[in-house]
């Protein structure tokens, strides 16, 4: 954390992890009631997993969830998207074995899809069918393309390059992470089965900090970190794997959040 010029303790970022968590389950359980659940946030969150499309259908609605991110951003003149940027992006599934430690979007250049292939089990299938849900995706594809990763690689090749000498996670992950915390405050998630998506993944940035940062202080297990992120976070347990194996080859704790 020092070497990454983070100036706060663990112990620190901890705390901020616990009361942004709580912040998150507030607004589920509103979203919940919204849905008819009560209070049952986790009960409205798997109604939401199990909209998800069939396979062969991903590619389709990742296209249509970029182009409705950008629309957005063009109704409201906040950011400039470049002509080229929006057309520049390309689209690859990633293998099995990259599932194995990437279970959701990674994004940039081209947006990599997690989303089952037929050397999966049925259960990874549909595990990985309901944690990649139009309701969750809808609030990562623009952090993955435009005007997330994929504008911020767009731009900085071309303008100050050689500040990609002082490049960090945090600056990267962070730019991206600013844009799902703005466009909750300005009204995007405009239906309960979109906050309870965009709640999803604000809710796994806070379990990130807790179950990364404890496995590396040696206070939690991976197996613990996993039982973690499916309790706190309703995580399917393949995706959970996936996220502690990714958080436990990293050198940064908390460096995907």
């Amino acid at each position: 954390l020092k070497y990454e010029m983070i100036p706060y303790t663990p112990e620190e970022l901890l705390k901020i992890a616990e009361r942004e968590y709580a912040f998150s389950l507030s607004e589920a359980k509103k979203a919940a009631r919204d849905m008819g659940f009560g209070d049952d946030w986790k009960a409205a969150m798997e109604k939401v997993k199990n909209t998800y499309v069939p396979p062969g259908e991903q590619p389709a609605l990742i296209r249509d969830l970029a182009a409705q991110a950008e629309q957005f951003f063009d109704q409201h003149d906040w950011v400039t998207i470049p002509p080229l940027a929006r057309e520049d992006w390309r689209m690859e599934m990633l293998s099995p074995e990259r599932q194995r430690t990437s279970p959701f979007f990674l994004g940039g250049e081209q947006i990599l899809v997690s989303y089952p292939t037929d050397d999966m089990t049925h259960d990874e299938k549909l595990m990985s069918m309901r944690g990649n849900n139009p309701y969750f995706s809808h609030a990562t594809v623009f952090h993955e393309l435009n005007p997330g990763h994929h504008l911020q690689g767009f731009m900085s090749a071309r303008y100050n390059a050689h500040r990609q000498l002082f490049r960090t996670p945090f600056w990267s992950e962070g730019q991206s992470l600013y844009w799902e915390m703005f466009l909750w405050d300005h009204g995007f998630q405009d239906s309960p089965e979109n906050r309870i998506g965009a709640l999803f993944w604000r809710m796994h940035r806070s379990a990130r900090i807790i179950f990364s940062l404890s496995f590396h202080l040696g206070k939690m297990t991976p197996e613990q970190a996993i039982e973690f992120l499916v309790d706190k976070v309703n995580f399917e347990r393949a995706n959970a794997e996936g996220e502690v194996r990714r958080a436990s080859r990293s050198m940064v704790p908390g460096e995907h959040t």
